[in-house]
């Protein structure tokens, strides 16, 4: 499967995205930030998940935080499509290099200069 779009296409899509995000909300959930535009992540974070025993791929998810803002939380794919998670229980709140989350997120810290987000 090819993944890759061109330029403009993206542009687009983001574009649309910046002016039609807000809509799909309900009133009481608008203008205040819950959809992200963008999270960038070190490209450590994703070297850690890409080196996990059999990992094939990425998949993103989408979670939100207490004060209901949506972030990506990123998990290696074996190539089977399955999740590679962590090996400690459910409930464990422990920390590890296993899920990636805690990106930049714009808003509030957002790229200069970038088609994407003009």
């Amino acid at each position: 499967m090819n993944h890759f779009i061109s330029l403009q296409e993206a542009i687009d899509m983001t574009s649309l995205y910046r002016q039609e995000s807000e809509n799909i909300l309900k009133p009481a959930y608008q203008n205040q930030n819950i959809l992200a535009r963008s999270e960038a992540f070190d490209r450590a974070a994703f070297d850690t998940l890409l080196a996990k025993n059999g990992c094939a791929g990425l998949r993103i998810y989408y979670g939100m935080d207490t004060q209901l803002k949506v972030h990506a939380i990123i998990v290696p794919t074996d190539a089977n499509g399955n999740d590679i998670l962590p090996s400690q229980t459910l409930t464990s709140t422990e920390d590890g290099d296993d899920i990636a989350e805690r990106g930049i997120r714009c808003p509030d810290i957002c790229p200069t200069e970038s088609p994407l987000n003009s």
